[in-house]
């Protein structure tokens, strides 16, 4: 399946709406309990960690040592933080002006 289609299913649109109803966060705390696994949550961190360490121009390789990342997730958050949809550029940029 591809990205594109992916968001034409009406449940992954129902998921995307429900992302959008969170307004704290204890909410967002909650919701992620309820959705994902302690692993996946702490997975999702570490790639948002991942993300931010390399926009600040870290090498690959330190990253990985800081995060314990593996290479390959360190390259696919790099493929995806220099890619064309700017997700993990939004979020960095938004905890940027907050800070």
């Amino acid at each position: 399946m591809n990205i594109e289609t992916m968001f034409e299913r009406t449940d992954v649109e129902q998921l995307v709406e429900a992302f959008l109803t969170i307004s704290s966060k204890e909410e967002a705390q909650a919701f992620l309990t309820d959705l994902c696994t302690p692993r996946e949550i702490c997975d999702f961190a570490q790639r948002l960690e991942v993300a931010r360490l390399l926009d600040e121009g870290e090498p690959y390789v330190e990253v990985q040592a800081r995060t314990g990342a593996s290479s390959t997730t360190v390259s696919r958050v790099s493929k995806a933080l220099n890619g064309e949809w700017g997700g993990y550029r939004k979020v960095l940029i938004d905890f940027a002006e907050r800070a």
